[in-house]
């Protein structure tokens, strides 16, 4: 996986024609997370942020995993919404 494929499915996920659904971005954001960042590095967030907590807690199920891997995941997640909603 190149970093240039991983940059370009970055942008291209900006131009879906639709929102995809909540879990759907719940697992891009983490997958992106883990690519960029590694392994979750903050507490998490207060519990009246909702959106935060499920944000932490998405990225933190993929604890472990390697950036390598991640870039992977991401791409994958990217291509299928590309089918799904379009650009």
């Amino acid at each position: 996986m190149s970093e240039a494929a991983f940059q370009k499915a970055a942008e291209e996920v900006k131009q879906l024609k639709s929102q995809p659904t909540d879990q759907e971005m719940l697992d891009v954001y983490s997958h992106y997370k883990q690519a960029t960042v590694g392994d979750v590095n903050t507490d998490r967030p207060g519990m009246l942020d909702f959106k935060g907590k499920a944000k932490w807690d998405a990225w933190n199920a993929l604890k472990g995993t390697s950036k390598e891997d991640a870039m992977k995941a991401y791409v994958a997640k990217v291509e299928e919404l590309k089918g799904k909603y379009g650009i």
